[in-house]
């Protein structure tokens, strides 16, 4: 029982009515990233992360962008953003056991920022009586990463403490395009999570975390980006067939300019938010057969605070107070048959706005093949930004917030088909989204400026291809393909930056042997390129031209080898073929041909245990 995202209870990977897609621990491993947005790039066709202006990071999946896609860890949201994405770097692979994506609307369970899909990353917790982890990885860029975990488990409790800091130089690209040098940056990142069974039915969890990175924007000024996170949840058992939870999450993410001749550090952003949360499953048993289980029935509700302090207000800052309630039946009809509803209402009280949220998947299972389909309404509520913002653009032209915006609404269908046998599997699926109201910014003639606006409706269609193979010899192989056509109803620009076709491909093997385990994977990245409309001019917003950005292909070439006395040894070749962009666009992979990155980490616990046994 692992996959808790797709409906909020647990379930098993094959008998989850909506198609969940989950990178284990093992994958994090084999793929050998750092970062949230490499191990999604790496092993998810139709996700790109690219850079925006001033080199902040935006996200697009199948569609849809960083403000529609919503990113939980432990089921948790998270504070602040940039040119409407989080701060990715604040999501640390070094404690994840795994990660959990619903490319599909999800608003149904997960209210707003749903609309396209939902990312969570579920945490590890410690599960020997102590433990200590300690890593280093230094690449051809100089880049290093360290890190490092202690844990304790006893009978009633554990506790897990993990540290991470990160130190990239400034890389420079080339002397012309549009991206010529990434900047400096460092991070370091340190969070603990506990676990209490206060009785054989009640569990407490605790967390706490701190996170600062800093870039290095030029000589004189730097970006100081601060967070701190906290939280409480409780699980009780109601008896032999229901559960609740209630929790309480706090999150506060700053911004501030520092200044390195005056060394002032002032802060212009802060966005905090306090969440309750209360969660209630219960399991219908049949009154005529106790051992039968009808379904489950799950409800709750979240209030929430939001308040947002920005340098893009004139005002200095808004409050909003959100609030939802939801309700799902996941009903077992028969024994091949799984149908799960899903309704949702939440309440806005910024522009006092509501919506509910319904969806309905249905799974049919046969020896050795499985049949989904479902509908699902995607919701995003316009954030405080949208509605408020009036931010001078550099003194070309001024950005206005608009308070009268409707609602972002998309109408997802989807059907898929998968089959299993002999350690083979594929899935094949095709979706639409009809994506109505959909906020962006639009020139406004009168006003001289850009304004937040409900643009024509968008279709997404497309389909999703994957299949995977694990031989009994240690040979394994995956490979996705993603074809997402996105198209206004209305004609005017095609905005869209959403590449037709994307594709991702790993071969591994795996064996043994009387010096340890060792592990050889070769990733693959391939995406098509992609024709749009773009503005000529910033001083003239209301013509555009046709522009194609290329196309392009990675690998990424790794190592492992584990010894059995916990010591583990790692080696990376990045971008095998020594790819090189013609020219460097936002969109381009900011890289600057082959690298090569060496890591070592150790297992002390293991080690001592080793040791003690010979």
């Amino acid at each position: 029982m692992v996959v808790v995202t797709a409906t909020r209870t647990p379930r098993l990977l094959m008998e989850v009515p909506v198609v969940t897609r989950v990178i284990t621990e093992q994958d994090i491993r084999i793929a050998n990233v750092l970062t949230l947005q490499d191990l999604l790039q790496t092993e998810l066709p139709g996700i790109e992360f690219t850079y925006a202006m001033n080199q902040q990071v935006s996200l697009n999946m199948q569609g849809f962008g960083g403000n529609s896609v919503l990113f939980l860890v432990d089921g948790e949201r998270m504070a602040g953003e940039t040119l409407d994405n989080i701060d990715y770097s604040r999501l640390n692979l070094d404690a994840v056991q795994r990660v959990e994506i619903i490319k599909r609307a999800a608003s149904s369970l997960y209210g707003s920022n749903a609309v396209g899909g939902v990312v969570n990353l579920v945490t590890r917790t410690s599960d020997r009586p102590w433990s200590l982890h300690l890593g280093s990885r230094i690449s051809s860029l100089k880049d290093m990463h360290h890190y490092g975990s202690f844990g304790i488990k006893r009978q009633r409790w554990n506790s897990l403490t993990d540290l991470h800091y990160t130190d990239a130089a400034a890389v420079h690209l080339s002397d012309t395009g549009d991206l010529r040098t990434i900047f400096a940056n460092s991070s370091f990142n340190a969070n603990e999570r506990f676990h209490v069974n206060v009785s054989d039915k009640m569990t407490i969890t605790g967390r706490a975390g701190y996170f600062f990175r800093q870039r290095e924007k030029s000589e004189e000024a730097n970006d100081r980006y601060r967070d701190f996170s906290a939280g409480l949840k409780g699980d009780i058992e109601l008896g032999q067939s229901s559960a609740l939870m209630i929790s309480y999450a706090f999150d506060q993410y700053d911004k501030s300019d520092y200044s390195v001749v005056s060394r002032l550090d002032v802060r212009n952003y802060s966005n905090v938010q306090h969440t309750v949360r209360t969660l209630c499953n219960h399991a219908v048993i049949s009154p005529s057969d106790t051992t039968a289980h009808l379904g489950t029935l799950t409800f709750g509700g979240d209030f929430m605070r939001d308040y947002l302090m920005s340098y893009q207000f004139t005002d200095g800052s808004h409050t909003q107070y959100t609030a939802d309630a939801f309700a799902q039946w996941d009903w077992l009809p028969t024994s091949r048959l799984n149908i799960v509803a899903a309704l949702r209402y939440d309440y806005y009280s910024a522009v006092t706005m509501s919506h509910l949220s319904p969806k309905v998947n249905l799974m049919y299972k046969l020896p050795q093949v499985n049949f989904r389909a479902g509908y699902a309404d995607g919701f995003r509520a316009p954030t405080l930004k949208e509605m408020f913002m009036n931010f001078d653009m550099a003194n070309i032209f001024i950005i206005y917030g608009n308070p009268d915006l409707r609602p972002e609404v998309s109408d997802n269908l989807n059907a898929s088909v998968e089959w299993s046998r002999n350690q083979y599997n594929l899935t094949c699926m095709a979706f639409r989204n009809h994506v109505k109201d959909r906020i962006t910014t639009f020139w406004d003639q009168e006003r001289n400026g850009m304004v937040y606006s409900n643009m024509s409706p968008v279709n997404i269609t497309g389909l999703d291809i994957s299949l995977s193979k694990q031989w009994d010899n240690g040979l394994g192989l995956r490979f996705s393909y993603i074809f997402t056509h996105e198209r206004p109803e209305e004609g005017g620009m095609r905005a869209s930056i959403t590449r037709p076709h994307t594709a991702t491909m790993r071969i591994d093997y795996s064996r043994d042997w009387y010096l340890g385990r060792t592990t050889l994977a070769l990733n693959g990245r391939l995406l098509s390129a992609v024709t749009c409309d773009e503005y000529t001019s910033y001083s003239n917003l209301t013509q555009f031209e046709e522009i194609t950005y290329p196309g392009y292909t990675l690998w990424r070439l790794t190592l492992r080898h584990s010894f059995s006395r916990g010591v583990y040894l790692t080696a990376t070749v990045d971008n095998l073929f020594n790819y090189r962009p013609d020219y460097y666009y936002n969109n381009s992979p900011a890289t600057i041909g082959r690298t090569v990155a060496l890591g070592l980490s150790l297992d002390v616990d293991q080690c001592f245990s080793n040791c003690k046994e010979k």
